[in-house]
């Protein structure tokens, strides 16, 4: 009976028997167990502890070339700091060698006329500060953190005057700024691509390689039904994981959940429709589970490590990669947690997200449903 001649709609039954079937292959196959519970908590230990964008005893070497009072008290200000390990020094020969050696990610210089420099009407800096260019993030850092000690310090000896204009800075979301904050969500993203593109796209080839999926479609379930009893179970396994991982995230590593839960199960179910279809897309296509497993890294995994804005600002990449991004599902999913995570459930920010994953995923499932009519029919 060719295809076109079967039923479209869903029975049922049928449904929940393929769902029964990919079930008990979950659960006979260890890795895939693995994959959804073992490497979230490695990645979001790695993304907690091993990673991070903070800036906290970044060592450099302090050279104090005045021995004024104001020198001091500049001196005493980069030594109570908390983003600074200070090395004092006499002579800026002391500490360049360490420098050098990346013992030191930079050197702060209070030259011999300092007194004078402060005292002057001239404006000139008061200070140098010299950084390892070698890492240009920490260098970026070092340079403007010293800065930000320097006009802290210059505030801090002046006296106060009625109708002095003072800021004070204040953080929303993030007050600690720490950057485990915003990496867990992300990271869990990046597992749901994980879970959701590559495991699909190996189980679906691994049934073409096995002969079991010509099984499959000799059987009455129509195409719609073989899709939807397939991918059931792995949307379940997705949503377990995201819950999961978000437990471990609050509980464990101290991020706070600002949203609801349900909210957050909502998104999820929305990253997952896109995210699936993309696997059952490969598997469609490449039928052989090193080919999908390779194209699910390209086109899956490495888009959500590198253009979701998980760890790189979206808005500083050249403008062809920043429309790319666009079509990259985890970039949606990687906004809408860190919202949900550290502001709430702020819907004028969500509801986008959420379309544009819905969007994309009916693309690419409208994709599978050509390729595999095709595919069935011969």
């Amino acid at each position: 009976m060719s295809v076109g001649a079967r039923r479209s709609d869903l029975d049922l039954r049928r449904v929940l028997a393929l769902s029964r079937k990919e079930s008990l292959q979950i659960i006979r196959d260890p890795s895939v167990i693995l994959i959804a519970f073992v490497l979230p908590i490695v990645m979001l230990f790695l993304f907690a502890y091993a990673v991070s964008l903070d800036i906290k005893q970044v060592p450099i070497g302090l050279v104090m070339e005045s021995d004024g009072a104001e020198a001091q008290s500049l001196a005493a200000a980069f030594a109570a700091t908390r983003y600074f390990a200070v090395t004092p020094a006499r002579d800026r020969r002391e500490v360049v060698g360490d420098l050098l050696g990346g013992r030191l990610r930079g050197i702060v210089v209070i030259p011999q006329d300092f007194e004078q420099r402060l005292a002057s009407h001239v404006p000139q800096p008061l200070a140098q500060v010299v950084t390892d260019g070698t890492q240009p993030n920490t260098a970026s850092f070092v340079a403007a953190y010293a800065r930000g000690v320097l006009t802290g310090w210059q505030a801090s000896r002046r006296s106060p005057r009625v109708g002095t204009l003072s800021l004070e800075p204040r953080f929303w979301f993030n007050p600690e700024i720490e950057s485990r904050r915003f990496l867990v969500p992300g990271a869990i993203a990046v597992v749901m691509t994980i879970i959701g593109t590559l495991l699909t796209a190996l189980v679906v080839a691994r049934e073409w390689e096995r002969g079991t999926m010509e099984a499959i479609m000799s059987t009455p379930a129509t195409v719609a039904e073989i899709i939807v009893g397939k991918l059931l179970p792995y949307f379940a396994l997705g949503l377990s994981a995201t819950f999961f991982a978000t437990l471990v995230a609050v509980t464990v590593f101290g991020v706070p959940l600002r949203g609801s839960w349900l909210t957050l199960i909502a998104l999820s179910s929305a990253f997952l429709f896109p995210a699936l279809g993309q696997g059952l897309l490969i598997s469609t296509v490449a039928k052989n589970q090193f080919i999908a497993a390779q194209v699910a890294v390209f086109s899956g995994f490495l888009p959500a490590f590198l253009l979701s804005g998980f760890l790189f600002e979206i808005d500083s990449m050249p403008a062809p990669i920043r429309a790319f991004t666009y079509v990259v599902p985890a970039r949606y999913f990687v906004s809408s947690l860190q919202t949900v995570f550290l502001a709430g459930d702020v819907w004028a920010l969500l509801l986008p997200n959420a379309a544009a994953l819905v969007a994309i995923g009916l693309v690419l499932f409208a994709l599978v449903r050509a390729k595999s009519h095709k595919t069935l029919d011969g």
